[in-house]
């Protein structure tokens, strides 16, 4: 786990260790960069190294295989040693362990299709010197993040947005973006906050020709959206199939050369993971978790139970109001754009502490993506009914509902408006109240709709499908990655694992949720190794007291950065309407906390990485 840089502009080597020295925390244990190319097509490569998989220097990057092929890599190749098998009958040699060498190789046996080799999570760039081209990708999930700037014969590239933003000219803020985050709480791929900065989809590789700058995109997987492969076998054979993919995913990413623990919230999700990892490694598996003192909001008796039952060596982090507020303050430092999942606060702090102990992490995200786990599923399924009815009949339910005096029945009302399920659901993840937003185009268009709206799958599967690609990878592998890299922590996911992934979306409906069971075949895997009575309760999110807080402890520092002078300086919102919802807070008669944490966000980050540029 790493941050990477490239470049085709000439900058000196000042300007590159700047560059570098901003993302540091990626990876610690060595800064390096190289002036490969030549006068005519200059091309730098750097590295922020955190050494996991054979930390010896020989292994730091950027690397180089057979004096030709160059790279730099963020991430894990899993099935390296697989792979350095294969490679070796073909007449490969290696001088590392490492998974970047074996990488190098499979460039070179296999060319671009390399990519359909590699099972993990990644971001690369290959320098390949003697055909003077550039090959990269993004893993299929999106894990790892990938930055890029093109124009005319300059290109760059990074992990992270600031290394770009660094000494670079001309850049302008998106006006367009902004208006994305304000809908989405995230910027979505490709945009970025930046209008000359885009970012590579998950599952897409690119190519450049250094000679001509010819960039030519692919895409190399992707979800199948009419489930050419459906699961033959029965249910029982299910839950066994499931278990040996997860095992598996779970057991490749234990390996490593530096101590590996595992996120443990209590959920079943991360409880898969944590039960499986007891079943693949003879050494004591290290879990970890997060306290809070407020009530409502304490999961960490749950974690504890799973954690006795499977004998862990368990930790708790007990998560303090100062140290919260604390992180607040740097957050668009780790952030580097505007990014609104409140939970980021408590991920950072979990890997925060976790870093004192273990250099890797196992969590248990992706589950509620692939086996249907939401809430807000139970509640599509509830609604969908509504749909059936003749249209005379909804719109009456609608109008009584929205004339009500509770705020879900008033949504209900107001969601009923929507002309079909698949608009409704955008608008239940955007926000179905949005007259405070002032945007000149439709936020909700994006091209990732083509998951949601067709007719080849079911409700739930689409609805899952078009969370995998925008949630799972705007949300929460953002939040993730910029959360445990903050503290140069690497994080791994067995549930993203594209095999696990694949299996789950070849599955009938009802392996995955049946009756009122969300999850069935994922808790039926897990209840072979922890009982069943522990998961007897309602699901909860990971998230932290936010809405009590603006009220009380944060009352003053919400008000003064947000009085009507500054929300009048925050671009597309309609500052008077903003202002009485924030007054609606603080009297208690809505709860606005997560509209109050996204302005909060998108001023700290105006403030601190907005200043200079235009926004247009």
């Amino acid at each position: 786990m790493c941050g990477i840089y490239g470049s085709t502009i000439a900058y000196t080597k000042h300007q590159v260790q700047d560059k570098l020295e901003r993302t540091k925390f990626r990876g610690p244990d060595k800064l390096d960069f190289k002036f490969l190319g030549n006068e005519v097509n200059p091309v730098i490569f750097g590295h922020n190294r955190l050494a996991i998989v054979d930390i010896d220097e020989r292994s730091n990057q950027p690397f180089t295989y057979n004096k030709t092929i160059h790279i730099v890599f963020n991430g894990e190749v899993y099935n390296f040693k697989v792979l350095k098998e294969q490679l070796e009958t073909k007449g490969y040699s290696f001088h590392t362990t490492s998974d970047t060498e074996v990488m190098c190789a499979a460039y070179m046996a296999y060319g671009e299709d390399c990519v359909y080799h590699f099972d993990g999570m990644f971001a690369f760039v290959i320098y390949d010197e003697t055909k003077q081209k550039l090959f990269g990708a993004r893993d299929r999930l999106g894990k790892k993040p990938f930055y890029y700037f093109l124009k005319d014969k300059q290109f760059e590239f990074a992990s992270q947005l600031s290394s770009i933003q660094m000494h670079h000219e001309h850049l302008t803020i998106s006006n367009k973006a902004i208006s994305y985050y304000l809908a989405w709480g995230a910027v979505p791929d490709p945009h970025s906050i930046f209008n000359e900065i885009k970012k590579l989809q998950p599952g897409h590789c690119f190519s450049l020709n250094l000679n001509n700058y010819d960039f030519k995109e692919r895409v190399y997987w992707d979800i199948d959206t009419e489930n050419k492969k459906p699961y033959q076998g029965d249910y029982k054979e299910a839950v066994s199939e499931l278990d040996d993919l997860v095992k598996n995913a779970v057991s490749t990413r234990l390996f490593a050369d530096v101590p590996v623990g595992i996120f443990l919230s209590g959920g079943v999700d991360s409880s898969v993971v944590a039960a499986l990892a007891t079943q693949t490694t003879s050494s004591k598996v290290k879990t970890f978790s997060v306290k809070f003192n407020e009530k409502g909001f304490d999961e960490s008796l749950y974690a504890q139970q799973v954690a006795d039952h499977l004998k862990t060596d368990h930790h708790i982090i007990e998560c303090n109001y100062n140290e919260g507020l604390d992180l607040i303050d740097t957050f668009s430092h780790y952030y580097d754009e505007p990014f609104a999942d409140s939970s980021a606060i408590p991920s950072m702090l979990l890997a925060k502490h976790t870093r004192k102990q273990v250099t890797v992490a196992l969590s248990g995200d992706g589950g509620d993506e692939s086996f249907i786990g939401y809430e807000r599923y139970k509640w599509m399924k509830q609604v969908n009914h509504l749909y059936n009815l003749p249209n005379f009949i909804r719109n009456t339910v609608a109008k009584t509902a929205g004339l009500a005096p509770y705020y879900k029945l008033k949504m209900i009302g107001k969601g009923l408006e929507y002309d079909d399920i698949n608009s409704l659901y955008i608008a239940s993840v955007t926000g179905v109240n949005m007259s405070w937003l002032k945007s000149d185009f439709d936020y909700t268009d994006v091209p990732e709709k083509k998951y949601l709206f067709h007719s080849n799958k079911n409700l739930y599967e689409r609805l899952t499908d078009f969370d995998i690609k925008t949630y799972l990878n705007w949300d929460i592998n953002t939040k993730v990655d910029r959360a445990t890299m903050a503290y140069s922590l690497e994080a791994r996911a067995p549930l993203m694992d594209h095999s696990v992934v694949e299996f789950a979306q070849s599955l009938p409906t009802d392996f995955k949720y049946n009756g009122k069971i969300q999850k069935r075949i994922l808790k039926d895997v897990l209840y072979q190794y922890v009982p069943e009575n522990i998961f007897d309760r309602p699901k909860a999110g990971f998230t932290m007291p936010f809405a009590e807080w603006f009220k009380n402890e944060l009352k003053d520092y919400v008000l003064s950065e947000l009085d009507m002078v500054s929300l009048k300086q925050i671009p597309n919102i309609d500052a008077d309407e903003v202002y009485k919802m924030i007054q609606q807070h603080m009297d208690g008669s809505w709860n606005r906390y997560p509209l109050i944490w996204k302005l909060l966000v998108l001023k700290q980050w105006l403030n601190t990485n907005g200043k200079g540029y235009t926004i247009k």
